[in-house]
């Protein structure tokens, strides 16, 4: 008997109670992505009650054949070895036995041609998965196997991660000819270079060793730090039945190019989590995100059943989740951890989390799911935001079939565990699952728009219709768009594709396309600015090692930024709807249906300022309007228009009060002087001379050519007695004294010494005329 799970604390540590006999037979299970006519479901299957009794039989009688198998063979040596004196019988018989028993021992003990490999296979007794790889020697690779093959018919359901301009899929279905019906889960390995163009027909692909270690499953989840691979759930083969193996997490180190298995992971506690010290379990058909930014994995929702837990009973009904599971890379933090608060890292075997209880979570209008599509939404809260797109629940018998809204999303708050709701507008996708999800960013961050491809309807079972339509989620506004597509050459519908954005070309790799279509060429390039499928990857200069992360120019000095926008632009069908151009500038930076809790209702997005190749400003982002205010309609913000122009105004205002401070300062200093220099020329100082005239004394006067200069108590004042010509004689040194009573220089001698000290409301009223006096002096 197996314990079924009885609630949603049981995901990802159910074991059960008392280990499960394995039978020699299972019922096939029906793959989401195939019709009636691929891989059929046995509905009247029952387990044989004779099986385990048949296994057993089976191995005594084979007990007994291996030990009279070995009294037999100790008979035959005693004859050889009294026979070989004599040769009187098969003496070359005899001999080639005896060389055979000395030299097969030899050979089996000395590789010849793989080191570490036997000649003539493997020793008697079980291969163990620890003879291959084991947890606690992490770092021991394994023995290669032959590179896979990239030329199939179709694939779909693989594990994908995008690393430095390198696509790396693995396992998934993969069939070599058309109408194959079985055998398509497989755990190839290969490549898909986006450091060079390529056309659809001739992608540039590579295989890599086909792994001896991790299993082949599909519809889980490929991680990645900047790295590492991190190979998470899945489901296994049910055509042929395949059991699947206690859960490890295996690692693929890129640098190394080897795969370490991580075995019995176990959770640690943390916010809104279960309990810590819970073994993981491996769940499939759920959505997965990796953010190589925080250091951090997710995987949400899907399902455990018999292809994904061992030991769990055909009986017992499938468990659909809604639970979040969160892997913390080694070597990065995470402050939702108890084990990693006060900024530890987490070791070589990363850190665990079950988030069970994040806000509305463990509520009913929180439902479980399957099939879905996750996103990451960088600069809402400390951390960013994760929304799910899409998903569902059917079974055979249509009694339990329920879709994800696509018109209300689930949104998640990284920073605190906490999942909320958040409405959108406009016309939605029709519901579906397993569609394939990217996201890119605007270039000033204003915006981050989600692009939805594919997937297919749950009902009715057995005849799923698969799509090929387009949609854009645009975000904060919460918009969505639908793309028009007609006239282009778009793929055939598909569900089941993997979708990695980088240069702003999203490229889709695989999908399931219904039985109709015999073979699929699997790889298409869809550009997120100009909204067209083409048949050309094109690889943009800019990237490589300054720029691993493929972010937006403007953005690379932030590790929020989001990967793969690199010369992204946002497309005139997002512009006509949020506003602003192609480098952002969005007018609707809040939700057009208002948020009421969580990042979305109090926050904005972080904005990034754009320049051109001359370092001028390209764009302005708006302030955050109000929530619903507008109704989803642009247009400028007056509030913050006013605010902006008083502001300004006092800014002019304070500087030019502080000029004028300066002035008057200046003037009066100077004022200061003169009137100290008359003093002492009064006192009949001969040698003292004003910085304006010559020399004079009281009382005296001086006559020079045509011209008087008078001095008086009071101070200095000149009079203009020249003749006709109006030209000054010069003074003592050739220095010709100013020219006309009228002249700039003269007025602003005058003004400074006709006795009277400068004021600052003087200055305030005319500081043009204050600045010429100190200029002149």
């Amino acid at each position: 008997m197996t314990r079924p799970p009885q609630s949603q604390q049981d995901y990802f540590t159910f074991a059960p109670e008392l280990p499960i006999q394995r039978t020699l037979t299972r019922p096939q299970r029906r793959s989401r992505f195939q019709e009636m006519d691929v891989d059929g479901v046995n509905s009247n299957y029952e387990t044989s009650p004779s099986a385990s009794l048949h296994l057993q039989n089976h191995e005594s009688r084979s007990r007994s054949a291996s030990l009279q198998s070995e009294s037999d063979s100790d008979s035959d040596n005693a004859s050889i070895t009294a026979a070989l004196p004599g040769f009187s019988f098969h003496p070359r018989l005899y001999i080639l036995t005896l060389l055979l028993f000395i030299t097969v021992p030899i050979l089996y003990e000395v590789p010849w041609l793989v080191p570490g490999v036997s000649v003539i296979g493997a020793r008697a007794g079980l291969i163990r998965r620890s003879d291959v790889v084991s947890g606690d020697t992490a770092g021991v690779e394994m023995y290669k196997r032959a590179n896979t093959d990239t030329d199939v018919c179709s694939r779909w359901a693989a594990q994908t991660a995008l690393v430095n301009g390198t696509i790396y899929v693995y396992g998934g279905h993969a069939t070599s000819e058309q109408g194959q019906k079985s055998g398509t889960w497989t755990n190839d390995f290969f490549t898909v270079d986006l450091t060079k163009p390529w056309n659809i027909s001739a992608p540039s692909t590579t295989g890599l060793p086909q792994p001896s270690g991790p299993p082949a499953v599909a519809n889980g989840f490929l991680w990645n730090s900047y790295d590492s691979l991190f190979l998470y759930g899945g489901i296994v083969s049910d055509t042929p039945a395949a059991e699947p193996d206690p859960y490890s997490l295996w690692e693929y180190q890129i640098k190394n190019a080897k795969w370490v298995e991580h075995s019995n992971p176990k959770t640690s506690k943390g916010n809104n989590s279960e309990e810590g010290n819970q073994p993981v379990q491996q769940s499939g058909e759920g959505a997965g995100v990796s953010i190589p930014e925080l250091g951090r994995g997710y995987f949400f929702a899907g399902h455990l059943d018999h292809f994904t837990t061992p030991g769990w009973s055909v009986q017992t009904p499938r468990l659909y989740l809604k639970s979040l599971l969160e892997f913390t890379f080694p070597g990065y933090s995470n402050d939702g951890v108890e084990a990693l608060a006060g900024g530890k890292t987490a070791g070589s075997d990363g850190v665990w989390r079950n988030v069970t209880q994040g806000g509305i979570q463990d509520t009913a209008k929180f439902p479980s799911r399957a099939d879905g599509g996750l996103v990451y939404v960088p600069g809402f809260g400390a951390d960013g935001l994760l929304l799910s797109i899409g998903g569902g629940i059917a079974d055979q018998n249509n009694a339990d079939n329920s879709f994800s809204q696509m018109n209300v999303i689930d949104v998640y708050d990284i920073a605190t565990s906490t999942w909320y709701k958040q409405a959108t507008t406009g016309k939605y996708p029709s519901l579906r699952v397993n569609p394939c999800v990217v996201a890119a960013s605007a270039p000033d961050g204003s915006s981050t728009n989600i692009y939805v491809y594919g997937g297919q309807n749950l009902i009715p079972y057995g005849q799923q219709i698969q799509y090929d339509d387009m949609w854009i989620l645009t975000v904060p506004s919460f918009t969505w768009i639908e793309v028009n597509t007609d006239g282009q050459s778009v793929p055939p519908a598909r569900v089941g594709a993997s979708c990695s954005i980088w240069n702003g070309q999203i490229v889709v790799v695989g999908g399931y396309t219904g039985p109709d279509l015999g073979c699929d060429s699997g790889f298409y390039i869809f550009s997120a600015t100009d909204l067209r499928w083409y048949n050309n990857y094109t690889a943009l200069s800019g990237t490589g090692s300054k720029n691993i992360q493929n972010q937006q120019i403007s953005q690379q000095k932030d590790l929020q930024g989001l990967s793969g926008s690199y010369g992204y632009q946002v497309p005139g069908a997002v512009q006509s709807v949020i506003g602003g151009n192609g480098n952002g500038g969005a007018t609707i930076t809040a939700p057009a249906q208002a948020a009421t809790a969580g990042p979305l209702a109090t926050g904005k997005p972080i904005t990034y300022t754009v320049t051109n190749s001359n370092g001028a400003v390209v764009t302005q982002t708006s302030s955050v309007t109000a929530g619903g205010s507008n109704n989803g309609k642009g247009g400028p913000n007056i509030g913050a228009i006013v605010a902006g122009v008083v502001a300004g105004c006092f800014a002019v205002l304070a500087a030019y009060l502080g000029f004028c401070i300066w002035v008057y300062r200046r003037q009066l200093a100077l004022y200061k002087n003169h009137v100290a220099m008359s003093q002492r020329a009064a006192a009949g100082a001969p040698n003292e001379k004003s910085s304006f005239l010559p020399s004079s004394t009281e009382g005296s006067s001086q006559q020079n050519g045509k011209g008087s200069i008078t001095g008086t108590s009071s101070g200095l004042t000149a009079s203009n007695s020249y003749g006709q010509d109006g030209n000054a004689p010069p003074l003592p040194g050739g220095v010709w004294p100013p020219v006309g009573g009228n002249s700039t220089a003269n007025s602003s001698s005058e003004d400074l010494m006709i006795g009277q000290e400068p004021s600052f409301v003087g200055v305030l009223l005319n500081p043009r005329r204050s600045l010429r006096v100190i200029n002149r002096d």
